[in-house]
């Protein structure tokens, strides 16, 4: 068919891959706010025996959050509840919004608070995506801390 469209995809599809129109804004929270989350978030992490917990500041750095928080889990069970955990937790300091991809029996969950990103892996996804190397400290001045556990 002549004049037919030589690029593949949809238009949705086109759409889609592109991302959002503009940009979008995020609120700033407050300093406090974040930092009671980020307490809030590593403490429970720790209390469900989550192993190897890394916080990154995303702060100048990336749009969509302040702060990344990488933990493992060893089994789906254990992830779906420290997802749960950390819902609860936050509902209760008023953080209503709170996204959750991946909780039905996934290698790797991933948690939106909208200041805070939480991805919580299985040992074998967490090398696979490698995400402390593509946003850790390697990349810049040291803006990746690991969080002792006890």
């Amino acid at each position: 068919m002549a004049g037919a469209a030589t690029s593949t995809g949809s238009v949705r599809k086109k759409a889609a891959a592109s991302g959002p129109k503009g940009k979008v804004k995020r609120e700033p929270v407050s300093p406090d706010v974040l930092a009671q989350s980020l307490t809030i978030i590593t403490t429970s992490l720790d209390d469900d025996k989550a192993e190897n917990i890394v916080v990154i500041d995303l702060a100048g750095r990336a749009s969509f959050a302040d702060k990344m928080v990488i933990a493992t889990g060893l089994a789906d069970r254990q992830i779906a509840a420290m997802a749960q955990h950390i819902e609860r937790k936050l509902k209760e300091i008023g953080i209503k919004r709170v996204l959750i991809e991946g909780a039905n029996g996934s290698d790797w969950v991933l948690l939106d608070t909208g200041d805070i990103i939480v991805h919580l892996f299985k040992p074998e996804a967490r090398e696979l995506y490698g995400l402390e190397k593509m946003w850790g400290a390697e990349l810049d001045d040291g803006n990746a801390e690991a969080v002792p556990t006890a």
